[in-house]
């Protein structure tokens, strides 16, 4: 009987300097040595995916800001890497913009539509982590996991726009999420810019939970609606 081998991979997601980045390795050995893989290893015999996943991501890059994870998806094309088959469960994980985690030397944050030459199927899976991710944007409150606990519309609206790949209305974007139940004043205005003017509200998300907040719902790129 051949052997067959299980590990957990995370696509952990965050928008950084206004566009959507996946944090990933580079590896340092064969098979695709020196190209840019996704966190994660082998599933250990005592835990389950989830523990392993956070377990890995604590101890090799050194990320314990997760604000969301959730399983994406089994991948195990008996091909997907060389040698003895390996079964990959991944993870999408996101944290807010307002964080920064240190990470070692060997890993970086790439942006999702410009990825460096990737390991194995780990390009696809990042590209699956971006789809899911923007598909729950449309029906749930996800934007709570990436975005700080306090913002402005405006911010938020930079956070959706870089999430979703296209300009996102503000003025829109707040009736929606409003309309929803999913925004709250916080009853505080952000700090003025040096340029002054009116400070702008700040808002929060009225839960750190993900729900399901309008199953029949899609934000659509401006292109697409009707």
């Amino acid at each position: 009987m051949s052997s067959l081998e299980h590990e957990v991979l995370a696509a952990v997601l965050q928008v950084r300097s206004r566009s959507l980045q996946v944090l990933l390795w580079q590896r340092a050995r064969d098979p695709h040595a020196g190209r840019w893989s996704l966190p994660g290893g082998k599933l250990r015999h005592d835990e389950d995916v989830e523990t392993s996943v956070r377990r890995q991501l604590a101890e090799k890059v050194d990320v314990r800001q997760l604000s969301h994870v959730e399983q994406l998806a089994v991948f195990s094309a008996p091909d997907r890497v060389p040698g003895p088959r390996v079964i990959a469960t991944a993870f999408l994980g996101l944290v807010p913009s307002d964080n920064d985690p240190e990470v070692p030397a060997d890993t970086r944050w790439f942006c999702v539509d410009a990825l460096p030459p990737t390991a194995f199927d780990h390009g696809a899976i990042v590209l699956r982590a971006r789809d899911r991710l923007r598909s729950k944007l449309s029906y749930t409150n996800l934007g709570f996991a990436l975005a700080p606990p306090t913002f402005t519309i405006s911010e938020l609206r930079d956070i959706y726009s870089a999430a979703l790949g296209y300009r996102v209305s503000a003025t829109n974007l707040q009736r929606v999420l409003s309309r929803r139940g999913q925004l709250e004043p916080t009853g505080e205005t952000a700090v003025s810019g040096p340029s002054g003017g009116r400070p702008a509200a700040l808002f929060r998300f009225t839960c750190r939970d993900m729900q399901v907040t309008d199953a029949f719902a899609v934000l659509r790129p401006p292109s697409l609606r009707k």
